[in-house]
């Protein structure tokens, strides 16, 4: 059985602790991997790497970090596949949308290729007799990420490349449900000419995590999770004096008003509802039809979820692959389970859906709630799973406050034709994210991802420019120098008088 451990120090490390987790193939619930867990000594020891490596790292050229950033962009791209074929693996999204990931997190790594032009300080000239101002930024030192299992390639490369493009050195905690791509990761790294130390891995549990919460040379943490653990990190990181940008869950609404083109909000409800069998932050979960549209968008909704093809995550004509473990799969079944009895008419119901010739795996299907009640457990709780739920509103307002009601705040979209409707909304709704006919609405690399309300903890949203402050801290320097005439030094021409 392959067996996959640490990266500390520019070097795989073989776990010390004893103590390894399973990785499963969700397409055939087989175990495939063991994942080593490390210890309290071996988050130590990757800190101590990453504060050795700071000591030039964080001094070194902006020339130095770009070349190498270059480098690795052009390894990523040539390993794209590779990268792909491995979160296929081990989360079971289809190789298509693990495709998308590695490009979406190229995104990233090509923003902090692109880093000179983001550090740029500030100069006041001649803001007294002979005094300058200048603004500058400083990388933190040692630096932390912690990220999901949905996303194991994409999150980290949100993180550390900006992270060591402004001087920091890196560890991350990837899932230990499919950790082999951060590996990767780290391997493409080291061999782009990235120097021991600057980006260290460690696999693990809690130890882990709350090693380096509480860890002090670690200065700042990002994380991107659920909203209790994010609050949980937001709060004990915060205690240790460590700076912390924590990204939750989230229950995304997408509004769709009677004058909205119903084929196209359709396919936008079923494509951002059910894509990476709804294992993303960024899921549309719950549609909320204003007035006449509810009964023409459901029926719509259903023919086209009903076409989805569901299979294992490497067959190309997959749609829809399986959630990443048995027990998650069960979970978001309950919630199907419990739906009706709950005041929710369900349209489709795809907790009996399973593959033949892979019966063990963790299959799902699709499933459609309508006229869900707001009291409803699948509409209360963030599901994380191939279940879309629609409620119902008279008016656009009512819409509106029952978006704004909702305790999370990352993502939402409105469906529309009216210009000044779609400019109300994205005034008003309260969420950190807004697409105006555009239902997944994550920005491009160079503008930062995050929420409000519960679906953020801490003060920066993440990569962008946001990114780039929360990995750097300000310094304001006041110069003075002395002309040389007040020393009676005099390099001007002779004088002829």
């Amino acid at each position: 059985m392959k067996t996959v451990n640490h990266w500390i120090d520019g070097k795989a490390v073989e776990g010390a602790s004893g103590t390894y987790g399973p990785v499963t193939d969700p397409a055939t619930g087989a175990r495939t991997t063991r994942v080593a867990f490390a210890s309290v000594e071996e988050v130590d020891a990757a800190v101590a790497a990453a504060k050795a490596a700071y000591a030039t790292w964080g001094t070194s050229s902006l020339a130095t970090r770009t070349a190498i950033l270059f480098r690795y962009r052009a390894l990523l791209d040539a390993h794209r596949a590779e990268l792909a074929e491995l979160i296929t693996a081990e989360h079971g999204k289809v190789h298509a949308d693990a495709l998308g990931e590695v490009a979406r997190g190229l995104e990233i790594v090509e923003l902090a290729c692109g880093i000179t032009t983001q550090l740029k300080g500030e100069l006041s000239t001649q803001v007294s007799g002979g005094v300058d101002v200048a603004a500058i930024r400083q990388p933190l030192g040692v630096v932390a990420g912690i990220t999901p299992f949905n996303f194991p390639a994409m999150v980290p490369m949100w993180m550390f490349p900006l992270a060591i493009a402004c001087g920091n050195t890196f560890v991350l905690k990837p899932s230990e449900k499919d950790p082999s791509p951060a590996i990767l990761l780290a391997q493409l790294a080291a061999e782009a000419g990235l120097p021991e130390g600057v980006l260290n891995v460690v696999n693990g549990d809690k130890v882990a995590v709350d090693r380096l919460l509480t860890h002090p040379d670690v200065a700042a943490v990002s994380f991107v999770g659920s909203t209790p653990i994010a609050r949980h990190i937001h709060r004990v990181a915060t205690e240790h004096g460590k700076r912390v940008q924590a990204l939750g869950g989230a229950k995304n609404h997408m509004l769709v008003l009677p004058d909205a083109d119903l084929d196209a909000a359709a396919d936008a409800a079923v494509s951002a509802a059910y894509g990476s069998a709804g294992e993303r932050c960024m899921a549309v979960s719950a549609v909320v039809a204003v007035g006449s549209a509810g009964d023409d968008l459901v029926a719509k909704i259903r023919e086209r979820a009903e076409k989805i093809k569901i299979g294992p995550g490497d067959d190309p004509s997959s749609e829809m692959g399986p959630l990443i473990t048995a027990a998650h799969r069960d979970k978001v079944a309950s919630y199907v389970h419990g739906a009706a009895a709950q005041g929710a008419e369900v349209v489709l119901d795809g907790t009996g859906f399973t593959v033949e010739g892979y019966e063990e795996g963790h299959w799902i299907g699709l499933s459609l709630l309508d006229k869900v009640p707001v009291d409803a457990d699948a509409y209360r709780d963030e599901i994380f799973g191939p279940v879309l739920c629609v409620l119902r509103a008279e008016s656009y307002e009512e819409g509106l406050a029952l978006i704004n009601s909702s305790p999370w705040g990352n993502g939402t979209a409105v469906f529309t034709r009216d210009g000044g409707a779609a400019r109300r909304f994205q005034l008003e709704v309260e969420a950190g994210m807004v697409g105006i006919n555009v239902p997944i609405p994550v920005p491009v690399g160079y503008h930062s991802f995050g929420g409000w309300k519960d679906s953020l903890f801490g003060d920066h949203h993440i990569y962008g420019n946001d990114g780039v402050h929360f990995y750097t801290r300000g310094k304001v320097v006041t110069t003075r120098w002395p002309d040389p005439a007040d020393s009676g030094v005099d390099l001007g021409f002779p004088s002829h008088r």
